[in-house]
Order: structure tokens, then C-alpha cells, then sequence
């Protein structure tokens, strides 16, 4: 009986270890729903691309003008938007339920490991817009939104390190398979955050 008090107090010291040191207030389900924005937006992007061109579905004929251009930024910067927005709000609710702080030592390290590459690579993908090397732009995004999950994980929930590994492993395939950016694009952002916020709500959120 003693050695099984014992190991319980271990197991809780070991939980209040990690939560001190670990954002436990993240959301899946604003992964879910960030993950249904991405395929809408990648829906958007299509019909952007496709009304601009008549290679009739071939990726490597395609003739983007300025305008398309402009387009698909305004969709993938509203698909951010409102991806922040809705996992600020759902992480909030989340820990007014669980009483934790919003904002303290966890969270401003995980933002700042998670902004640290992913402002790289937005200002890296910005030049490569301006040099007009649109086929790197998909791979880029998956590649470089996957190392900031990686370097982030560590001060929030596990699992979002094997989504970001899942990321970097999609983007390699993307710049492999060049002209098929925005399917692979729809498969990351899209349908690996709706099955990882899946994962992550069922084992955390509904406790």
C-alpha cells in the first residue's frame, strides 16, 4: 500500500511538473476546425486557379495573372485569421473550465518558439512571391508550419509535435511532386488538422 501512495504521488507531482511547464489549455477542437477553413480555402483557391486558365487540370501548364495572385492571398490570410482566431477563443474557454491562466510563462514560449520559424518562413515565402517562384509557395507553407510545430511541442501537448512532423514529411513530398501544391496543401492544413484536433479533443478536451 505504501509503494502504491508512493507512485501516486510521483504521478501527481510529475502532472503538476507538467502543467506548470507545458500550454495544456490548447484546444483540439480549434484544430478541427481550423483544419475545415483549409479545405474551404483550398476549395476557393482551386476555383481562383482554374477560373484564370485553360490547362484543364494540369498543374504544370498553369498561367497564374496578378489578380489570381492577389486572390489566393486573400484567401490563405483570412484562413489564418481565422484559424488564430478560433483557437485563442476555444483555448480560452478551455481554460476558464479548467481555471488555468490564459497567458503566463507556457504560453509566451509557446508562442515565441511557434512564431520564431513560421515569421521565417512567411517573410521567405513573401521573397519568393516577389521573385514570382510560386511552385516552392505550397511546399514551403507545410514545411515551415511543421518545424513551428516541432520547435513549439515541447511547451504545449505532444501530439502536436507528430502533427508537425506529419507536416515536414507532406512538404518534402510536395516538392517532390512540384505541380501538386494545393492538393498537398488541402491534405496538411485541411485533413491532418480535422483528424490530429479529432485525436486531440477525444484524449484531452472531453476529460
Amino acid at each position: 500500500m505504501e509503494n502504491e501512495k508512493y507512485l501516486n504521488d510521483i504521478s501527481e507531482i510529475k502532472n503538476m511538473m507538467n502543467q506548470s511547464s507545458r500550454f495544456i489549455s490548447l484546444s483540439g477542437l480549434s484544430g478541427v476546425l481550423a483544419g475545415i477553413y483549409s479545405l474551404i480555402g483550398a476549395w476557393l483557391a482551386y476555383k481562383t486557379i482554374y477560373f484564370d486558365t485553360t490547362s484543364m487540370g494540369n498543374y504544370r501548364n498553369l498561367i497564374i495573372s496578378q489578380d489570381s495572385i492577389n486572390k489566393l492571398f486573400i484567401i490563405a490570410f483570412s484562413v489564418l485569421i481565422l484559424s488564430i482566431i478560433t483557437g485563442i477563443a476555444l483555448s480560452v474557454r478551455k481554460a476558464k473550465k479548467t481555471e488555468d491562466k490564459i497567458w503566463n510563462v507556457s504560453s509566451k514560449r509557446l508562442v515565441i518558439n511557434f512564431a520564431i520559424p513560421l515569421a521565417t518562413g512567411g517573410f521567405f515565402i513573401l521573397f519568393l512571391i516577389e521573385k514570382e517562384m510560386l511552385s516552392l509557395v505550397a511546399p514551403l507553407t507545410l514545411l515551415f508550419y511543421g518545424l513551428a510545430c516541432v520547435n513549439a511541442s515541447k511547451y504545449t501537448l505532444g501530439d502536436v509535435r507528430y502533427l508537425g512532423i506529419t507536416m515536414i514529411i507532406l512538404g518534402l513530398l510536395s516538392t517532390w511532386f512540384l505541380g501538386y501544391g494545393l492538393l498537398f496543401w488541402a491534405l496538411g492544413f485541411g485533413v491532418c488538422h480535422i483528424i490530429y484536433g479529432s485525436m486531440m479533443y477525444f484524449k484531452y478536451d472531453r476529460n
